[in-house]
C-alpha cells in the first residue's frame, strides 16, 4: 500500500511538473526583443526555416553581428538554405555561417561554443523552438557558462503548441511529453554532475603551511 501511495505521489509531481513545463513553452512566445548581442545562433531541427528566419530578422535588425545555423545536414548546401528559409541574399552572404558536424542538441552546443570561441564573442541570442528552448539552454550554458559567454533566448512558436488544451491533440501532447522527459533527463545529469569530486583551490593542492 505504501508503495502504491508513493507511486501515486512521484505520478502527481511528474504531472505537475509537466504542466509548469508546458505553461512556461507556452508563455515563452511571442519573445520579447532581445538585447544586442555579438552573435546569433539558430539551432536547426523541427520547423528550421522559421527557426532561420527569426535568426536573420535579428540580424537585419543589428541586434547580432553574425549568425550561426548550427546543425546543417551535410547534403544541403548554402543555396538550398538561403532559398528554403527565405533568407536575404546580401545578409545571408555576408554574415551567416553554417555549422556541419552537430548532429544533436549536445553537438548544438559545442559546435556554438567553437564558434563563439572562434570569433571572440562573449553574448549570444538563442534561436530555437519553444519547446526545444529550455533545453537547448541547459546544454549550452553548460558548455559556454564557464567561458564567460551570456545567453539570451528567442523562442520561435510551435502552433500545435499554443491552444489551450494541447493534450487533447495526440502530436502535440506526444511532443510536449517527450521533451519534458528529455528535459528531465539533463535536469538530473547536472545534478549528478554537481555532486562529484571538485577541482581543489590553488589554497586546497599547496596543503596546510
Amino acid at each position: 500500500m505504501r508503495s502504491l501511495a508513493a507511486l501515486l505521489i512521484v505520478v502527481l509531481i511528474w504531472l505537475a511538473g509537466l504542466m509548469a513545463f508546458a505553461a512556461r513553452v507556452q508563455q515563452s512566445t511571442p519573445s520579447p526583443t532581445p538585447a544586442p548581442a555579438d552573435g546569433i545562433v539558430a539551432l536547426t531541427g523541427a520547423n528550421s526555416n522559421e527557426r532561420i528566419a527569426a535568426a536573420v530578422t535579428l540580424l537585419s535588425e543589428h541586434l547580432g553581428r553574425r549568425v550561426l545555423v548550427s546543425g546543417v545536414n551535410r547534403e544541403v548546401t548554402r543555396d538550398q538554405l538561403r532559398a528554403t528559409s527565405n533568407t536575404v541574399r546580401r545578409l545571408y552572404d555576408c554574415c551567416v555561417d553554417l555549422g556541419f558536424t552537430a548532429m544533436d542538441t549536445v553537438g548544438n552546443a559545442r559546435e556554438t561554443a567553437e564558434w563563439a570561441r572562434a570569433m571572440r564573442f562573449r553574448s549570444l541570442i538563442v534561436v530555437t523552438s519553444d519547446y526545444h528552448m529550455p533545453r537547448a539552454v541547459l546544454e549550452l550554458r553548460a558548455v559556454l557558462a564557464p567561458s564567460g559567454v551570456t545567453l539570451q533566448s528567442y523562442a520561435a512558436p510551435t502552433p500545435s503548441l499554443k491552444a489551450r488544451q494541447w493534450w487533447h491533440a495526440p502530436r502535440a501532447a506526444r511532443l510536449m511529453v517527450v521533451e519534458y522527459c528529455k528535459y528531465l533527463a539533463i535536469l538530473g545529469r547536472d545534478a549528478i554532475l554537481r555532486l562529484g569530486p571538485r577541482e581543489a583551490t590553488p589554497a586546497q593542492q599547496k596543503g596546510p603551511a
